[in-house]
Formats: structure tokens, C-alpha cells, sequence
């Protein structure tokens, strides 16, 4: 059953469930931020509607800077303004940014810990028609094994929004992963988010599967675990945030469940599911059934289409589970 605690959206499940893109929670969040501090600046390359940093730049036109179409330009520019004391959000396609930029990222940003936030958007194959060149399903395997650098994954628009401003008033780096499409609302205002800290959305006094999913098909997890209800019990995490890991839920989840299924639109080679992985191989082994994209590229498709044939639908999710156990 739903987590009471969170405060849920208890119409999740509804087939008028509202869905708001992802990236929308980012904009409506920079303009947060950006209200709360004056040092917090909004950088983009050439992709300020489609990132959605438009809210920002009409909000604050002169705390706003169009890079253009020079990624490699945009982390370095933004790493300077961070040494002089800004709080510098920069946006593009995440296949962009961190996808081509990444060397000035990890060079200028991650090495020197200039606390410089990028918000990768149209991150996973959802990103649908663009096909797999704008596909970006690598940009959590190298994000997360820079050092000092945070990796957040927010599972709706209005967890996205919380994180923004959340990760606006830490002093690191940070990449942000935002989708393009229109995903259903889980959360609500009242629901917590605290970068670090995973969530447990689906609750089971005795699950035999631990389902660890992020971002938007989180929701998938949940519709799984709806329809195996009666059946076999699960439960679900929603992890947030993939980098800093928090090792402790995940290791008392393996514990109580005995068997791990991680769901992420990302590659399963380095993404969260390796994480999760890595941190139960070293601390309470368990087998574990990782769903993503398996050493493929995107292609074109409709977002739906996409999930479905790449195995990470709510169908795909039921049949790890029964296959687990």
C-alpha cells in the first residue's frame, strides 16, 4: 500500500492522474531559488524554453546569460561565476550537458568544487521521436564517478521543483536529471524530499521482492506493485537521489526483502543500478534483477513505445518479480 507517511498523490492511480513534465518543476524551482538568493544565476545553451529555464530568465534578465550553442563553454563560464561567489545553474540536453561538455565538468566544476548545478534535461529514451542520438541513457554512469559531485533524480514535476531549490543552497556540485515528457504526479507539497535521503513509496510488512526505482518510472514501480497486491508482496523505494547513496535504506531493504529489483531509464552498465549493486555487494549480498537499457542505443519512437520495448514497463517490472522468486 501507498506510504500514508509521504503524503502522497492518492489519485496517482487514477486514469486522470494530472501529469506535468519533470523539467517544468526545474523552472518553477529556479525561480524559487532564485527569489531566495541573489547570488543564484541561471546559464543556458540555446535551450531555454525547451529546458523550461525561460521562467528564470524572464524573472531575472539580468541574473540570466544565453551561452548559446557551446556546451563546453557553459560549464567553464559558469565554474568562474562560481568562484566569484554565484550559485550558477547551467541547462541543456543532457546529452549536451554533461554528455559533450563533460571533460570542462569535471576539469573545471567536480576537480576545483565549485558548487555549479546542471540540469541535464530530455535525459532517457522517452525523449521519443529524436531518437538515440538525444537519447542521453550514460549520463548517470559518468556523473556519479566524478568526485564531489551529487546526482539527483527527481521522480515528478513537483519533487523536481523541491530539489531545485534544495540543491540551490548546497556548496557542490550537482547534476540534476530531468525528463522531457508530461510523467504522472506521485508526490504533493507535503511529501519530504531531503537530498541524501531515499523514500519508501510502496510499503509491505513482509515483501519477498525490494523494488528500488528513480525518476519517472518510479511510477511504473508503483503500478507493478498495485497490480501484484493480493498476490505477492512488495515493496518500493523511491531513490532520489542517486549520489550521495543512502546505503542505509538500501541495505535494510535488501534485508528485509531478500532479493533487489532496480528500475531506472538510464543503462544498466554504471547507472543507479549499479550503485545499488556496488553498496549491497560490499555490505549484504543479495541477487538483485536490474531493468534498463542493456548495452543499446536509443532509437525513435513514442516515449511509450520506447519504455515498452526496452523492457522497463510496468509488465516488464511484474515479470522480474515473479522471475526473482
Amino acid at each position: 500500500m501507498l506510504n500514508s507517511d509521504l503524503k502522497l498523490n492518492t489519485k496517482m492511480f487514477d486514469d486522470d492522474v494530472e501529469q506535468v513534465p519533470i523539467r517544468k518543476g526545474f523552472g518553477e524551482g529556479l525561480v524559487q531559488a532564485g527569489e531566495e538568493n541573489p547570488q543564484v544565476v541561471g546559464l543556458c545553451a540555446d535551450l531555454t524554453e525547451s529546458t523550461q529555464m525561460f521562467m528564470f530568465k524572464e524573472k531575472f534578465p539580468n541574473r540570466f546569460i544565453e551561452v548559446g550553442v557551446a556546451e563546453q563553454n557553459l560549464a567553464s563560464v559558469a565554474s568562474g561565476m562560481a568562484a566569484m561567489g554565484k550559485v550558477p545553474f547551467i541547462s541543456s540536453y543532457a546529452m549536451f550537458s554533461p554528455g559533450r561538455n563533460w571533460e570542462q565538468i569535471r576539469t573545471t566544476i567536480a576537480y576545483n568544487n565549485r558548487p555549479v548545478k546542471i540540469a541535464g534535461s530530455h535525459a532517457g529514451v522517452s525523449v521519443g521521436p529524436d531518437g538515440g542520438t538525444h537519447q542521453a541513457i550514460e549520463d548517470i554512469a559518468i556523473t556519479r564517478v566524478m568526485p564531489r559531485m551529487v546526482v539527483v533524480s527527481p521522480c515528478d514535476a513537483v519533487e523536481a521543483k523541491k530539489a531545485t531549490v534544495a540543491v540551490s543552497k548546497t556548496d557542490t556540485p550537482v547534476y540534476l536529471r530531468l525528463a522531457r515528457e508530461k510523467t504522472p504526479v506521485m508526490t504533493t507539497a507535503e511529501t519530504p524530499f531531503e537530498i541524501g535521503k531515499a523514500r519508501t513509496f510502496w510499503m509491505s510488512e513482509k515483501p519477498k521482492v525490494g523494488i528500488i526505482a528513480t525518476g519517472a518510472l518510479l511510477y511504473k514501480a508503483l503500478q507493478a506493485a498495485k497490480e501484484l497486491e493480493g498476490s505477492i508482496e512488495v515493496e518500493v523505494l523511491n531513490l532520489s537521489t542517486i549520489k550521495p547513496l543512502d546505503a542505509e535504506v538500501v541495505i535494510a531493504l535488501a534485508k528485509k526483502a531478500g532479493k533487489i529489483i532496480t528500475v531506472e531509464e538510464h543503462q544498466v552498465a554504471g547507472g543507479m543500478g549499479s550503485a545499488v549493486g556496488e553498496c549491497l555487494a560490499e555490505n549484504f549480498p543479495v541477487p538483485i534483477h536490474f531493468i534498463g537499457v542493456r548495452d543499446q542505443f536509443g532509437q525513435s519512437g513514442t516515449p511509450e513505445e520506447l519504455i515498452e520495448y526496452y523492457g522497463m514497463g510496468k509488465n516488464a517490472i511484474i515479470e522480474a518479480v515473479k522471475k526473482l522468486i
